[in-house]
């Protein structure tokens, strides 16, 4: 029953305020004001994604597969070169990812968590 009710209030209230949302854009517009800018949307970084797809996987992946995830969860190509160089960095640096065999990566945490690499 909370849900329902829930969903009735939503679909009550929606309608009203866009309606006050359209009200102020064209009083806005009236007075000559500047829409403010929307806030820029945040874009995942090829190592976010690969942290994701890491994490997700539970084990260690070759970048070769990485780049296939990354193309089917994110909708995105990514250069191999590019991400290989990154990752190696990364490594370098400690940072969140480990090398466990050529072009085959994994997350320190999951060494450190016990999963067998």
């Amino acid at each position: 029953m909370a849900n329902k009710i829930t969903e009735e209030l939503l679909n009550f209230f929606e309608p009203i305020l866009r309606s006050q949302l359209n009200t102020i854009k064209q009083l806005r517009k009236a007075a000559g004001y500047k829409e403010p800018e929307k806030p820029k949307e945040r874009r995942m970084s090829h190592m976010d994604m690969t942290y994701n797809i890491l994490k997700t996987a539970e084990r260690p992946m070759h970048v070769n597969d990485i780049i296939v995830a990354i193309e089917k969860n994110f909708s995105l190509k990514v250069d191999r070169e590019s991400l290989v160089s990154a990752l190696a960095k990364r490594v370098l640096r400690q940072d969140r990812f480990i090398k466990t065999a050529p072009n085959t990566f994994a997350l320190i945490s999951q060494e450190e968590g016990g999963v067998k690499l």
